[in-house]
């Protein structure tokens, strides 16, 4: 079943691609397969998509505008809202109905993703683990109050699991608006018992909530040139395809909440004291973070719960999504980033069990993701940019929500703080992939996950050079590649398809794309290309295609084969050292050749029945009798004559000028076997060293392999004497078996280790137990 998936996977990604009948498939010949241009495997260029990789002259795409107010009601955990959507056809098509998003139908009990997903139990099982077995608890969803238009006029509509088909009274075409209005409810579910990316979470102690409000309104899908309506199921993995516009969210909550959101507040001064409404200016110049809450006002508000209600006011610009957090549980902190000449408001949100993490790290993350990522990509467009704690992971326009939390006494472990710095870095970086370059992350996760994986690595290493990233270092790939092939499936799979998902959408990719700038492209040209992408890709939606064609169309470098490799195969890295053979030039130098002659008559004439006997002192016959040694007996054949000079001096007088360089060169020649066991080719990094201690690395591009995709020979001239040879001294290929790197074989000690031998008596109690600790 396994095995039938994949190719089923493999060929729907094909087919989603505009692929015609070529296939990836090799030929069976061993070369013509791995070095083949990736031709009808991509999307036809056309006029809204170039072939360059960049958007075409005819380019389009919607729009969808939301004006939206709604009320949280923290008594019965319940989010009622109304919104009135604008919706633009840009598109050449004339639509007879649109398709609309209901995310939170994924708490359905009669939606498929509860159902169509293997379970087991075990011997330990959490609350969440039953209620998936269980299947999820009645009474959440969207429930649709009424859709009308904009004269209140009822227009109908289908729901269909988590997505909305409104059928429209009159044809939308070409060029025209639509104005329509949505009124909705639904139960805010407890996200650590039912899952889900927004909901609730509940603190006991206190009696508080903290929301974390996501895919909460109904939402335009994508109508695409590429695709038409993107309408595939949420299913809880693959995640958004969206459409860009302009929001304005009224967000009624109680007094003592504190919101924080996608976008600029409109009515901080009305929902502010006067005392944060200040600290909010000063924090416009803070060079350090300023709490605008702070932890005492953060108590205040845990133990008021007050029956008043404000209304906070947010508009947001050219974003795809609108998200936001609401509680009584927040300390809030901001501060003033400059991001290439540009002011952006760098703000955290967190409780009091994250307070002495959050406050030393999360703000000063933030502005370091924005930096690099800016440097890296395109200027971040936005004011603002937020991360809140919510033991969470997950991004949204502007604002994201992010794990890391101490001991009761304040303490915390390196591992948590790393963590936390790392998930920051991540979902904040999610607003350049996928909230500005706006990838269909339902059908490919890893041009959101993938691309912002990389970029992750790229801050995290800015941030410290002995961060430990968990994800782009080449080597730390090798294990999941080395995985059977029947538990693998291509980088180019539908999202809902893979089944390794964090290696596959997330540590492939991302190595993938360290290996091509560090040592495919080298750093600037993958520089500029990456940065060429994401600046003809901010706001519109791009597709595998436009990412492989702009990488090559802005840097030269042929990557066909690159793709095929990393991203349509399974194949692992494994190039074997098979041989080294050492030649020198025949130089006719009678000194040189006639000492390297005896050396070998010597070794030739050697054998072990000669070296017992002249050990053991024998009396050999043609010593004793002196009659015997003639002419040849004392004939030194290995001595240079004044002949063999006449005939070297002749030989020597004859050679050219650039001959004679060679000749005195004095180098040697190595010849080097090597085999393709793994099957993705990769370029060939061989470490020399050399007699004299010194190391040299030569680098061979990948297409030494272009005809021959399995055994290469490659002959390498050198000065000096080489004692050894090694493959990808410094890991940075990915291959999964180091033990053949290395001519002559190095051998990788194991451990083992040495404890007596006692046999205790039957029956006996060895090792401790409980009740020995108890007395002590």
């Amino acid at each position: 079943m396994r095995k039938k998936a994949i190719k089923l996977a493999l060929a729907a990604c094909c087919i989603t691609a505009g692929a015609s009948a070529q296939s990836l498939a090799p030929t069976g010949s061993d070369h013509g397969n791995k070095f083949e241009q990736l031709g009808t495997i991509l999307q036809t260029p056309n006029e809204y998509r170039s072939a360059s990789g960049a958007p075409g002259p005819k380019y389009w795409q919607q729009r969808a505008d939301y004006d939206i107010s709604a009320t949280l009601d923290d008594d019965k955990q319940k989010l009622t809202g109304k919104e009135t959507v604008t919706y633009f056809n840009n598109s050449p098509d004339p639509l007879t109905y649109i398709w609309l998003q209901l995310d939170e139908n994924e708490h359905n009990p009669k939606s498929d993703n509860n159902s169509f997903d293997g379970s087991a139990m075990k011997s330990k099982m959490t609350m969440r683990d039953v209620n998936q077995i269980l299947g999820p608890r009645p009474g959440f969803g969207t429930n649709i109050v009424k859709i009308t238009d904009e004269n209140g006029k009822d227009i109908p509509y289908t729901i269909n699991q988590t997505m909305l088909r409104m059928d429209l009274p009159q044809t939308l075409q070409p060029g025209q608006k639509l104005r329509f209005k949505v009124e909705w409810w639904y139960n805010i579910s407890d996200r650590t018992i039912e899952g889900g990316r927004g909901g609730y979470e509940y603190f006991a102690e206190d009696k508080n909530y903290l929301y974390t409000i996501t895919q909460w309104y109904p939402r335009l899908a994508v109508y695409s040139d590429f695709q038409g309506w993107q309408n595939h199921q949420f299913t809880g993995r693959g995640e958004f395809a969206l459409t860009f516009g302009n929001f304005h969210v009224s967000m009624n909550v109680p007094a003592d909440h504190i919101v924080g959101a996608t976008g600029e507040c409109q009515n901080y001064k009305e929902v502010l004291t006067g005392v944060q409404y200040q600290r909010w200016q000063q924090a416009q110049s803070a060079k350090e973070p300023l709490e605008i809450v702070t932890p005492d006002e953060m108590k205040n508000n845990m133990a008021s719960h007050a029956t008043g209600r404000k209304t906070w006011v947010y508009n947001a610009e050219n974003v795809r999504d609108f998200a936001l957090v609401s509680s009584r549980r927040l300390v809030w902190d901001a501060m003033a980033t400059n991001v290439e000449g540009k002011k952006v408001m760098a703000m955290s949100y967190y409780g009091p069990e994250a307070y002495p993490l959050w406050k030393r790290y999360s703000t000063k993350v933030v502005a370091n993701t924005l930096k690099v990522y800016s440097k890296h990509t395109i200027p971040y467009p936005y004011p603002v940019a937020i991360s809140v704690e919510a033991a969470n992971g997950m991004e949204y326009p502007m604002i994201c929500f992010n794990y890391g939390r101490t001991e009761k006494d304040g303490t915390y472990s390196e591992a948590v703080k790393n963590g936390m710095i790392g998930v920051i870095t991540h979902e904040v970086g999610h607003n350049f992939f996928p909230m500005i370059v706006n990838s269909d992350e339902r059908q490919w996760t890893w041009m959101d996950e993938g691309l912002n994986t990389f970029c992750q690595f790229l801050a995290e290493q800015e941030w410290d050079n002995n961060f430990p990233s968990n994800r782009g270092p080449a080597y730390k790939i090798a294990d999941y590649m080395r995985m059977p092939k029947d538990q693998l499936e291509p980088v180019m799979t539908n999202s809902e398809n893979i089944e390794q998902f964090g290696p596959n959408a997330y540590a492939k990719p991302c190595t993938a794309l360290n290996i091509l700038r560090e040592t495919v492209m080298g750093r600037e040209l993958f520089d500029f290309a990456f940065r060429e992408y994401a600046r003809r890709w901010a706001f519109k939606h791009p597709t595998p295609a436009d990412f492989f064609r702009t990488m090559e169309d802005a840097s030269a470098v042929d990557l066909d084969w690159f793709w095929r490799g990393w991203f349509f195969g399974i194949e692992p890295v494994d190039i074997s050292i098979d041989s080294v053979k050492m030649f020198r030039l025949d130089t006719k130098d009678p000194q040189t050749a006639k000492a390297e002659a005896k050396a070998k008559y010597d070794h030739n004439a050697d054998h072990i029945s000669r070296s017992r006997n002249k050990a053991a002192g024998m009396k050999f016959t043609a010593e004793q009798d002196t009659a015997l040694q003639d002419f040849y007996y004392k004939w030194n054949r290995f001595n240079v004559n004044e002949e063999d000079k006449q005939a070297y001096g002749n030989f020597y007088a004859g050679l050219s000028p650039e001959e004679k360089r060679l000749y005195e060169s004095k180098k040697n020649f190595y010849q080097v076997s090597f085999s393709n066991v793994g099957g993705l080719v990769m370029p060939l990094i061989i470490e020399w060293t050399y007699a004299d201690g010194t190391k040299e690395t030569d680098r061979i591009s990948a297409y030494i392999w272009r005809h021959d995709e399995n055994h290469v020979t490659k002959v390498f001239a050198k000065d000096k004497e080489v004692v050894s040879v090694k493959l990808d001294p410094l890991r940075e290929t990915a291959d999964i078996d180091e033990a053949n790197n290395s001519w002559p074989r190095a051998l990788t000690p194991t451990r083992f280790e040495l404890f007596r031998s006692e046999q205790a008596a039957r029956g006996s109690s060895t090792g401790g137990n409980p009740m020995q600790q108890q007395r002590k």
